[in-house]
């Protein structure tokens, strides 16, 4: 950058350099957010920061911009923070809708925090420049390009990037300030970009990055491929309705329909003529009149549709006739099973009283069916770890009664 020339008193020209870092300058701590030299970023900073922000706009703007470290507090102390940060110049402070400070800052250089300061209501400190090591050869012009190619690839699946920005990836010679745009721009965790502004060696830091934005790509074109899809299902879903309101308009016109006949129409004719319950009956008009209400292209439509045909199609007040041979049920049970005498016997007990309630026609008694009222059900709760045999079991009851088995999970 040019100088600036300021003439001192004795007239002599002397060049002061806006950029160039003192030895000891103000350490603004950041939560989740860090600075890389050679770029142009925009920072949120708390108000608490203000006392500092002031008096770097007093003097030179230059700040210190470090890490927090994680479980460090909103104030943190020396120990709570990264050692490694970047020297930045403030360009412009404004304050945001949320009450904090934006501050649009220019990066400067690396540096090492050396000694901490006291002595001021925020973090002071002395550093020292930490120049990377920068190696221009083969490898390194390989590295750019590959980063370079990955960049334009990464922001080019994004939308908040625009054409020119793309582009102008092109115009970068400078593979370090390449890497910070890099690292700065594309979806990486804070302690990886932390790790990244501190490692040394620019080879090591494009190595690491290009791993980091090659895993980035892989997620950027699932995401986009799953949205592609899910835009592609919905346009379907558009034209299948038009589609089917054109046709419904055409045999219309050729008189081969009943204009009021509808889809809910016909359910609600179905749920008429079906022998489920009262209660059922009750739920599945309530569905019914909330179809009604939807859009054809509602994702629930379909939903609620799944329902009213899984209601219609349950076996309502359909039963089968059970079987109430002990001797069979006992043959069929050891047929199925070796030992478990103690379960085996339980059984053909339940299965002995329900034929002895039957017989006797008394309080609670079963119904010809064999299985027992509705009052007087009962459950058979078969408890064990997994595959000790109580689907097996659960099948050959079936067997014995005559019933069919039916597993639901």
């Amino acid at each position: 950058m040019k100088p600036e020339y300021i003439p001192p008193d004795d007239k002599a020209i002397v060049a002061k350099d806006r950029d160039a870092v003192p030895g000891t300058i103000p350490i603004l701590p950041l939560n989740d957010q860090v600075a890389f030299p050679t770029l142009n970023m925009s920072l949120g900073v708390k108000l608490s920061a203000s006392n500092l922000i002031e008096d770097a706009m007093k003097g030179d703007r230059i700040i210190g911009i470090v890490g927090i470290k994680e479980g460090g507090e909103e104030t943190p102390l020396p120990g709570q923070v990264y050692e490694t940060g970047t020297a930045v110049r403030i360009l412009y402070v404004t304050r945001a809708p949320d009450n904090t400070v934006l501050l649009v800052v220019h990066g400067l250089k690396r540096f090492r925090i050396t000694e901490w300061l006291t002595g001021t209501d925020y973090l002071q400190a002395k550093i020292q420049l930490t120049p990377e090591i920068e190696e221009d050869d083969i490898e390194v012009a390989a590295l750019h390009r590959s980063l370079r190619d990955l960049t334009q690839d990464i922001f080019s699946l994004s939308l908040a990037v625009p054409d020119e920005a793309i582009e102008g990836l092109k115009q970068i010679k400078n593979s370090l300030h390449l890497a910070y745009i890099a690292s700065a721009y594309t979806e990486i965790e804070f302690t990886k970009r932390q790790s990244l502004l501190e490692e040394n060696s620019l080879k090591t830091k494009m190595g690491e990055l290009i791993q980091l934005l090659s895993q980035e790509k892989e997620v950027l074109s699932l995401g986009k491929k799953i949205q592609a899809e899910a835009r592609q299902e919905m346009s379907k879903s558009q034209r299948d309705y038009f589609l089917r309101q054109q046709l419904k308009a055409i045999k219309k016109e050729l008189g081969e329909t009943d204009e009021n006949r509808s889809e809910p129409e016909d359910y609600r004719e179905r749920i008429e003529e079906s022998d489920m319950s009262e209660e059922a009956r009750k739920e599945a008009l309530r569905e019914l009149q909330r179809l009604e209400e939807m859009s054809p292209q509602s994702a629930e439509y379909s939903m609620v549709k799944t329902y009213l045909d899984w209601l219609l199609d349950l076996p309502w007040n359909e039963t089968s006739a059970a079987q109430s041979d002990i001797q069979k049920a006992r043959k069929i049970l050891n047929k199925d099973h070796y030992g478990l005498k103690d379960v085996k016997d339980r059984i053909i007990e339940y299965l002995a009283v329900m034929n002895l309630l039957s017989i006797r026609g008394g309080n609670g008694a079963a119904d010809n069916t064999g299985a027992g009222s509705a009052s007087a059900g009962v459950i058979l709760c078969f408890a064990g770890p997994p595959g000790v045999g109580k689907t097996s079991l659960g099948q050959s009851i079936a067997r014995a009664m005559g019933r069919e088995f039916t597993r639901m999970s």
